[in-house]
């Protein structure tokens, strides 16, 4: 990846000239199943583009309550495109088609218009999960019934494609929008794609500047990002299979962990094994492994600079510290 950094073709990318740049959305629109595609820094801006393009001030969108665009954006919603959110429950991170449909308004005098339903694939707090392909549907027509756009917080959505073999095009069929970010599990350095119909996308572009998302030679990431889609993609199965090793080695010396684990996201509780999660993390820290706490939970993520030898430590670090206690 590196070495394809090194050697990209580059160009002005805020006047769209950079070929490389180029390149990359064409092929994320095509693999999406999309008319086009931008380029922008990280996954937050996507969103922070996306909702703020698909709505207007004072109007709602619909999330489940752990969503990344509410718990994790600084409020962005609400600081930049001015909307409401409504927060949705739902098992594992996935709302139901009638869950949206109590909430789901094209608004009057009193209530706000509901124009933007969000989604995320996988879910990051709910441990990684998938959304069932017939609910995915059903939530997607739903809100399109309700005169509401579909917008997807895909940051690991090739996990999602991974995990059950549905191509990410199928992903993206029912929905309006959605963006892949190459930081994640791909491991590229920088940037995120989002793509959707290419007057949309064209819109984009102004919240874009106006965010600060304005590149000039970006080729260079993109040539990661492109070299991540290229080689990182099928090779997720690997997170995949030791994230469970984690998850079995970690139920063996007593955490409570979440189950099923789906993907590469590993969400267990420490106090049954004699821990609290913050002491866990600051002691397995001292042993060169990263873990984090998240309130009564530990999250770990398999990723592809965690090999087989980095599960061993990770298990041999956890097994200590219970040892220790």
């Amino acid at each position: 990846m590196r070495a394809a950094i090194a050697e990209a073709d580059v160009g002005d990318e805020q006047i769209r000239e950079d070929p490389t740049v180029n390149r990359l959305c064409e092929a994320v629109a095509e693999r999406l199943g999309k008319e086009a595609a931008v380029f922008l820094p990280s996954g937050t801006m996507c969103n922070a583009v996306a909702i703020a393009n698909h709505t207007r001030p004072g109007e709602a969108i619909a999330a489940h309550r752990h969503a990344h665009i509410i718990r994790f954006e600084s409020g962005g919603p609400a600081a930049l495109a001015g909307v409401l959110v409504e927060q949705l429950e739902g098992d594992r991170g996935h709302f139901s088609a009638d869950d949206l449909r109590h909430v789901a308004t094209r608004g009057n005098a009193y209530i706000p218009r509901m124009s933007l339903v969000s989604l995320e694939q996988t879910h990051n707090l709910a441990g990684g999960t998938v959304w069932p392909l017939d609910q995915w549907d059903e939530v997607c027509l739903v809100a399109h019934e309700r005169g509401a756009a579909v917008h997807v917080d895909g940051a690991r959505l090739f996990n999602a494609v991974i995990a059950t073999g549905t191509d990410a095009a199928r992903w993206a069929t029912p929905v309006d929008t959605v963006w892949v970010d190459f930081t994640k599990g791909l491991g590229a350095p920088l940037g995120a794609v989002l793509s959707g119909p290419a007057d949309w996308i064209e819109a984009a572009w102004r919240w874009k500047h106006r965010l600060g998302g304005a590149l000039r030679q970006a080729g260079m990431m993109a040539a990661g990002c492109l070299y991540a889609l290229e080689h990182h993609v099928d090779r997720l199965a690997d997170d995949h299979a030791r994230a469970q090793r984690l998850a079995d080695g970690l139920e063996a010396v007593g955490m409570a962990v979440e189950r099923p684990v789906e993907t590469n996201i590993v969400f267990f509780d420490p106090v049954p094994a004699g821990v609290g999660p913050g002491d866990l993390c600051e002691r397995l820290a001292e042993e060169g492994v990263g873990m984090g706490a998240l309130g009564p939970r530990v999250r770990a993520v398999t990723n592809l600079n965690v090999d087989d030898e980095g599960i061993d430590q990770a298990l041999d670090a956890v097994a200590k510290v219970v040892a220790g206690v």
